[in-house]
């Protein structure tokens, strides 16, 4: 171990969407800053970010369904959908800039247009359906979304979906052109070799085995260069802690309180995909359906067009899995090795709390591949077994904390926790992930960094017009955003326009 400690400004652990968004923020405000990146795998975008390990929706709400409830007094709560909605529009503004300052050469690489559309049968459903959609296209976010339950237009707009179709029952969709499909493990890789040019210093091949804070009140690092197996010292003014299901582990080795009492549940992804082309071209959107009774959120059953490097193939799921594993290329003791004293109370309440969950998942387990082909049947009638795989995505730990809800709560969403005097973050959760990096990563920036935020202001505003905004209040600011976002991504060329709105019957 070498004596002398290598210094550098900002450390971002893990070489995904998170680090990669957080490094180019700061790279734009603060250029002049040392920023070193420390990833385990070999490559930039493996773990969550991963193209396979996710569904590449763009999440703005256009389908979501559980982004949307309905009262006791049946009117439709849609301030979920509004809030995922406007954070993704942060991101596309965000993505222009890049692009605008050719940081970005080819957005094609990594956005795609697909419309975004919900599916239900069954009166009830259909009825809900209805009333999420007289709820949202009233609302300027959502313009452009269409409804129907003329099974005729059904079938122009999800031609895959409607034959063979014979059930007698109602059935409708909502339907919005704008919506998007975006890798983003393309885009992690994009923007962590953008970095590299702008004297990043990206270590792949790296373990961060501890942190502890330093006498000076800045971070120290013990990192293990796997290809040598030799162990390095670092010290950082900031650290921030984006490696997904590894996140948990890290922030309670930083011994920070605001890490206390954490605990987090982990759950697999699986994914029926389909590849043959003369299926693939009779599907080209993202249909997500209702979850069943006793399903978490983030398993809400979708039939996803994906464009992975240049090809298109459809993704039917997920299907919920279960090892103890953090991450896909973890351990399996990681489940067991992140129970402490300090959150085992916690832990065993939601143990108590979730035996639904639990039962749900067992149930998952015990899947045979044909029956998650019946399962896919409901969206597709005549699916063959022989026309889709099975794939294994990514590892997603849901957080656990003590909330007023009481002990032991299991959380669906992102949350980032940071120390009280803004040296370290953590990023924990995953939904809805990705499609909002860039609003989670402004928000780490305002708390950890709220020193520089004015300074940083005008910066701020010029990558992202609406920062400091709610869309809501300025209705002509959010058709600006739609337009030139769009056309900076490339999403209204002629030939994508004439790609995303092509039918096959």
């Amino acid at each position: 171990m070498s004596n002398q400690p290598k210094k550098t400004d900002v450390i971002l652990i893990g070489a995904g969407i998170m680090s990669a968004t957080l490094g180019s923020l700061l790279k734009e405000l603060a250029p002049d800053w040392n920023i070193t990146v420390f990833e385990r795998r070999s490559a930039a975008g493996e773990e969550s970010s991963n193209e396979w390990n996710n569904a590449g929706t763009g999440h703005a709400s256009l389908c979501e369904l559980n982004y949307t409830t309905e009262k006791a007094d049946g009117s439709m709560d849609i301030s979920k959908a509004v809030k995922v909605n406007e954070e993704f529009q942060v991101s596309r503004q965000f993505w222009s800039y890049l692009v605008d300052r050719k940081l970005i050469r080819n957005p094609k690489d990594f956005i795609s247009p697909v419309p975004h559309m919900s599916f239900v049968q069954g009166e009830k459903d259909v009825n809900f359906l209805k009333k999420r959609f007289q709820a949202m296209s009233a609302n300027p976010l959502f313009e452009g979304m269409e409804y129907s339950e003329d099974p005729e237009q059904l079938a122009k707009w999800i031609p895959l979906m409607m034959k063979y179709r014979t059930e007698s029952g109602p059935i409708a969709a909502t339907r919005i052109e704008s919506g998007t499909d975006v890798n983003f493990g393309s885009l992690t890789r994009i923007l962590f070799k953008q970095l590299a040019t702008q004297n990043v210093n990206i270590n792949y091949n790296h373990r961060v085995d501890d942190i502890k804070r330093a006498a000076d009140g800045s971070w120290q690092l013990k990192v293990r260069n796997e290809a040598t197996n030799s162990v390095e010292r670092h010290h950082a003014k900031f650290v921030f802690i984006g490696s997904g299901g590894g996140s948990l582990h890290l922030l309670q080795k930083s011994g920070i309180p605001e890490g206390k009492s954490i605990g987090g549940f982990p759950v697999s992804g699986l994914f029926m995909v389909c590849r043959k082309p003369e299926l693939v071209s009779q599907h080209r959107a993202k249909v997500y359906g209702k979850a069943s009774v006793g399903a978490p959120p983030m398993s809400v059953p979708h039939l996803d067009t994906r464009v992975i490097e240049g090809k298109e193939s459809l993704f039917f799921g997920p299907f919920a899995g279960f090892t103890p594993k953090f991450l896909k290329y973890g351990s399996n003791l990681d489940l067991f090795t992140s129970i402490k004293p300090h959150n085992l109370v916690t832990m065993m309440a939601a143990g108590v709390k979730n035996m639904p969950l639990t039962n749900y998942l067992i149930k998952q387990l015990m899947l045979s591949k044909e029956q998650r082909m019946e399962e896919l049947r409901q969206f597709v009638p005549n699916a063959k077994s022989e026309d889709w795989e099975l794939v294994v995505a990514g590892q997603r730990v849901q957080i656990i904390k003590d909330t007023a809800a009481g002990k032991g709560t299991l959380q669906f969403g992102t949350e980032v926790i940071s120390a009280a005097d803004g040296s370290i973050a953590a990023l924990l959760g995953a939904s809805p992930g990705a499609s909002t990096a860039v609003s989670v990563m402004l928000e780490v920036i305002a708390k950890c960094f709220p020193q520089h935020v004015k300074a940083w202001e005008p910066k701020l505003k010029e990558m992202i017009p609406s920062y400091g905004k709610t869309l809501l209040d300025h209705p002509d600011l959010i058709q600006e955003i739609h337009a030139t976002t769009a056309q900076a991504l490339g999403l209204n060329d002629a030939s994508a326009s004439k790609t995303a709105q092509r039918t096959v019957s």
